[in-house]
């Protein structure tokens, strides 16, 4: 009661609170970032180590093994290991529990890692240590295309100066590009000649590093001026290099242009990418953290003008499969039916109380509830995505109902001759207890989502306090706002029961166009027809009411016969931890024959991709992205499903148009039309859209099955 009376004495303290309360939900709207689920708080750090050319067998036994020993004794809170040993590089992916402080894990790793290197073969470089996370996937793919240059000119300007440019962009991690050819400096020795003169391999590759080489070598005074002095004998071309000797034979002296040829050239090419049936590069542009998707696109959509004015024109960079349109829609979607369900709920309100103005009070408590939470989350750091949001949607129809109550009470105090200051005072004080026990209610039903582990609590969480502060304002709102509107809006409305004016709910007794609380002539009509209505289908529910209590044992057998058989049902239904999301992409995986060569595996993935194009129709096709082979670097393999392991692998990445068909269909029919067209190649179609692929937590199914084979010694 106190707070009531504080809001009719200070009523202008309210409406600043409601008005501040608008502003600050505002521009927390506009600095929360938006995404399409909460972030996962899964804490992970990848590992990758590098060895070029040992085998997997070797990087598992020297790297992978001794370093997950040595990570198990020094670095604490350890949920599990996972780890990837192939052809010359090693990723190690260590869980940490939920709430481990990933700052302190990432200082152990490091430490560890620079200790254990000195154990390992001759040359090792200290590793790559990444922070990795669930929500670390796609957002956007460039494709980098060109009518002109090479693969490997194509590769550098990616990686060298599109990537290096798009690395300014906040929350977005960029590894190195797919496909290409991966520029360098080659040396083809011509071994003929070489044995020739006496010599070996060895020898020039002694002569170079004897050679080619930057020293240290300080500055010289001279005078009233000190410079700084170049010992540089680094080669800037590819002539000088050639130009390099390896040694002396007698008085002659042997360049490596004499037993070599210097190229500009690119190394032996592990990954290929196809866009359109065109040779390409391609750049993936992933989220990392909490940071917004949409924020993260629009920023590189912005910053591609100004870095492709520094390129060749004829470099092309096409962003293709953004997410940001999916995360978009999603989020516009349940922001859309939300508005709708508060527009449903305004008329309903006003259907039945006839009154504007009593409608105009219940529902401002609407906005500035879901404001309210909207400023909570954003303290506690939370994101704008489909659960909180989702949350928000739930709770609209029952952020009304302490407004509602309130208002309609208080029409039965004025209705009683009390003034209105006294209405609203016994109004309030009449349903605190029941409206607060009720608020409780609905809120202690989340109270278990606190209780929730892993992912699942990351998920739902949001989701909870979304509703719970929502409704906690709701009736703070119905103690304070509501009342001080009461006073004002309302007098009108007192006056007329104070005078004797006719109860709510019955039509003028002048035959007046205005009903007893504000309604105009129309209003009033169709609120005393939603009445009349409302009061004959209570009539004919008792009606029903009473022969059902007569009939109790027939009425009893037949619920129960309807609950028994709904539940012969369950077994027809689906179980999965989301409903499906038709994104419009497919995304197909193609693992070949082992050991195939990687210009095979171009050849096959044409046949593939012409397959597809006849079973799905041209008008429904937008793009479609192939990518062979494994990446450049370990950094891709670390930030990925890791599921492209050999040159026999690749990934089809199909998007269609805006008005297709369902893709689940598509799906269904490339299943079977390249298992019978493709006999031996492997198929498994992956998670293409953003949603599905965190909820699967960075793997390439949500279903993850591990084969364990102990390890056996030779007879």
């Amino acid at each position: 009661m106190w707070i009531v009376k504080l809001a009719l004495r200070r009523p202008y303290t309210f409406v600043v609170m409601a008005i501040a309360i608008a502003l600050l939900g505002v521009v927390t709207i506009l600095r929360m970032p938006t995404d399409i689920f909460p972030e996962i708080d899964i804490p992970v750090i990848a590992v990758v180590w590098n060895y070029t050319g040992m085998a997997p067998e070797e990087m598992e036994q020297r790297f992978t093994s001794n370093y997950e020993r040595a990570l198990s004794t020094t670095v604490n809170d350890i949920e599990h290991i996972e780890s990837q040993s192939l052809a010359g590089v090693a990723v190690i992916k260590v869980f940490f529990q939920p709430g481990a402080k990933i700052e302190a894990a990432t200082a152990q790793v490091t430490a560890i890692s620079q200790t254990v290197v000195r154990q390992f073969p001759p040359g090792t470089t200290p590793p790559l240590i990444i922070r990795y996370s669930a929500s670390t996937v796609p957002i956007v793919q460039i494709g980098l295309e060109s009518d002109t240059m090479p693969e490997q000119q194509l590769f550098d300007a990616g990686a060298n100066f599109l990537r290096t440019g798009l690395a300014t962009v906040q929350g977005a991690q960029i590894p190195w590009p797919y496909g290409g050819k991966n520029r360098q400096i080659q040396i083809d020795l011509d071994l003929p000649r070489l044995y020739a003169w006496g010599l070996s391999p060895s020898d020039v590759s002694n002569a170079l590093t004897a050679q080619n080489l930057i020293l240290p070598s300080g500055t010289v005074k001279m005078g009233e001026r000190e410079y700084p002095v170049r010992v540089n004998s680094s080669a800037a071309t590819v002539k000088e290099l050639a130009d390099l000797p390896v040694t002396v034979i007698g008085n002659t002296t042997v360049y490596v242009r004499d037993v070599a040829s210097v190229r500009d050239g690119f190394a032996p090419q592990t990954s290929m990418v196809h866009s359109n049936g065109r040779r390409a590069a391609l750049l993936s542009v992933l989220k990392a953290g909490g940071a917004s998707t949409l924020d993260i696109v629009a920023r590189v959509r912005a910053a591609l003008p100004g870095i492709l004015a520094t390129l060749p024109k004829d470099f092309r960079a096409t962003p293709l499969f953004d997410q940001s349109v999916f995360v978009r829609a999603a989020v516009f979607g349940v922001v859309e039916e939300a508005t709708i369900a508060a527009g449903l709920t305004a008329l309903m309100i006003l259907l039945f109380l006839g009154s504007w103005r009593s409608t105009l009070i219940v529902v401002v408590s609407i906005p500035l509830s879901i404001l309210v939470s909207v400023i909570a989350l954003g303290a506690l750091g939370q994101t704008l995505n489909t659960m909180t949001l989702g949350g928000m949607a739930l709770a609209v129809g029952i952020l009304v109902d302490d407004a509602t109550v309130e208002i309609e009470n208080i029409h039965r105090n004025l209705g009683q001759k009390k003034p209105l200051v006294r209405a609203i005072l016994d109004g309030a004080a009449q349903i605190a207890v029941p409206a607060f026990v009720s608020t409780l209610c609905i809120c202690i039903v989340f109270v278990p989502v606190a209780f929730l582990t892993g992912a699942v609590r990351s998920l739902f969480l949001p989701l909870a306090l979304a509703v719970v502060f929502a409704m906690m304002t709701s009736y703070l709102l119905s103690r304070t706002l509501v009342p001080t509107m009461v006073r004002y809006l309302l007098s009108g409305e007192a006056k007329l029961y104070q005078h004797g004016g006719h109860a709510a709910g019955a039509p003028p007794k002048d035959g007046g166009a205005e009903g007893p609380s504000g309604g105009t002539g129309p209003i009033w009509a169709i609120h005393h027809r939603v009445n009349v209505a409302f009061e004959a289908l209570r009539a004919r529910y008792g009606a029903l009411l009473a022969w059902a209590l007569e009939h109790r044992g027939h009425v009893g057998a037949a619920l129960a016969a309807i609950a028994l058989g709904s539940l012969g049902l369950l077994p027809l239904l689906g179980r999965d931890f989301f409903p499906a999301v038709d994104a419009g992409q497919i995304k197909l995986h193609v693992r070949a024959a082992p050991d195939t060569r990687i210009e095979e595996s171009e050849t096959l993935f044409g046949r593939i991709e012409a397959t597809i194009r006849q079973e799905i129709p041209a008008d429904q096709i937008d793009t479609v992205l192939d990518v062979i082979g494994t990446p450049y670097s370990g950094i891709n393999l670390a930030l990925s499903d890791g599921s492209l392991i050999s040159s026999a692998d690749g990934e089809i990445l199909v998007s269609l148009k805006h008005h297709h068909a369902p893709t689940a269909g598509m799906v269904r029919a490339l299943r079977r039309r390249l298992d019978r067209d493709f006999p031996g190649t492997t198929f498994f179609f992956v998670a293409p859209d953003i949603s599905t692929q965190v909820l699967n937590f960075g793997l390439a199914a949500p279903l993850d099955v591990e084969i364990v084979v102990p390890r056996q010694n030779a007879a």
